[in-house]
C-alpha cells in the first residue's frame, strides 16, 4: 500500500499551518479530515483554508456539500479512497490533515460502518433531549466508552444500533502520524485570538446569512462557533458573552480530541514551535524506506 502521512491534534494547535507548509515542501497534496469543513458557506466558524493557502497546495474535501446536507465518517472514508488514488495517480504525496478523529480513525483504520438507521426512528430520537438519550442509554445498557456523550448524533447512533459500535482495523500499512500539541495556556490564548479574528472578519454576518436562508435545525448550525450566536440573535446575551462560550465549548473540544488521539500509540508527537525542517526531514526519510517514486 502506498504511504500516507497524518496530522492531527486539538483545534488551533497548529496542524493545519504544518500540513500546509510541509505540502509545499514535499509538493504534497492535502486532505482535509474536518467534518465542518466540508460544508460550503462554513467558513469563517470553522477556520477553513483561506483562498490563498488552497490557491497554493491542493487541498481535498473542502466544501464538497451543501450547509443542509447530511454526511458521515463512512461517507468521509470512501470519499478519502477515491481522493487518495487520485493523487496517487498523479505522482503527489497525500497528506491527512484535521482533528476529527472518528474521520481520521475511519481513514487509517478501515473502519466496518454498522448499516444505515431507520429513519423514523431517528426522528423520534432526534426530538428527545441529551440528557433523555443519555438516560435512556444507561437504562438499556449500552456502553459510551470512547464516545463523545456531548454529541446528540453519536448518542441517536448507539440507541440505533443498540450499543453496537464500528469495528476497526489493524493501522494502515505504510502511514505516518504526526500529532501536534502545545501548552495549555498557549492553546487558550490561540483560540482567543482566533475568537476575535473570526469575530472581525464577519463571523456574525455569516451567522446570520446561515441562519436566514436554512433555520437553526441544520447539523452545521449546531456547531461550535455557530450554536453559541442563537441566544445573541435571539437578544438575550451579548457578543462577549458569546465570545466567552464559544471559547469555552473550543476548550471542552480540544480535551476530547487530546483524549482521543493520546489513545493512539502510533502517533509520534511534537510539542509547538515545532521545527519545518526536523518534520520535513522525517517524513522524507518515511517515504524513501516506503519505496514512494
Amino acid at each position: 500500500m502506498k504511504p500516507l502521512i497524518c496530522i492531527v491534534g486539538e483545534t488551533a494547535s497548529g496542524k493545519s499551518e504544518l500540513g500546509y507548509k510541509l505540502a509545499q515542501s514535499l509538493g504534497a497534496e492535502i486532505i482535509c479530515a474536518d467534518s465542518q469543513t466540508i460544508r460550503k458557506g462554513f467558513d469563517l466558524g470553522t477556520a477553513k483554508p483561506n483562498q490563498i493557502m488552497q490557491n497554493t497546495v491542493r487541498h481535498h474535501l473542502i466544501d464538497i456539500i451543501e450547509p443542509n446536507d447530511n454526511f458521515n465518517a463512512a461517507k468521509f472514508a470512501a470519499k478519502v479512497k477515491e481522493v487518495i488514488e487520485d493523487i496517487y495517480s498523479r505522482g503527489k504525496v497525500p497528506i491527512l490533515v484535521g482533528g476529527t478523529g472518528l474521520y481520521v480513525d475511519a481513514v487509517i483504520y478501515n473502519y466496518s460502518f454498522l448499516p444505515r438507521s431507520n429513519q423514523i426512528l431517528r426522528e423520534e430520537l432526534n426530538n428527545l433531549s441529551l440528557d433523555q438519550l443519555y438516560n435512556l442509554i444507561l437504562n438499556k445498557g449500552y456502553k459510551t466508552k470512547n464516545i463523545d456523550v456531548h454529541n446528540k448524533r453519536r448518542l441517536i447512533r448507539i440507541i440505533e444500533t443498540k450499543g453496537a459500535q464500528p469495528r476497526k482495523s489493524k493501522l494502515r500499512p505504510n502511514t505516518f502520524i504526526i500529532g501536534v500539541t502545545l501548552d495549555r495556556n498557549d492553546l487558550k490564548a490561540r483560540i482567543q485570538n482566533r475568537i476575535d479574528q473570526m469575530i472581525r472578519d464577519g463571523l456574525e454576518i455569516e451567522v446570520r446569512g446561515l441562519v436566514k436562508k436554512f433555520g437553526w435545525d441544520i447539523e452545521g448550525l449546531k456547531t461550535i462557533g455557530y450554536i453559541q450566536f442563537k441566544e445573541y440573535l435571539e437578544g438575550n446575551i451579548s457578543i462577549d458573552q458569546v465570545k466567552l462560550n464559544i471559547l469555552q465549548a473550543t476548550l471542552n473540544l480540544a480535551k476530547r480530541q487530546r483524549t482521543w488521539f493520546r489513545r493512539n500509540k502510533s502517533i509520534h508527537w511534537y510539542k509547538q514551535p515545532i521545527n519545518l525542517e526536523d518534520i520535513v526531514v522525517l517524513t522524507t526519510s518515511f517515504l524513501n524506506e516506503s519505496h514512494f517514486n
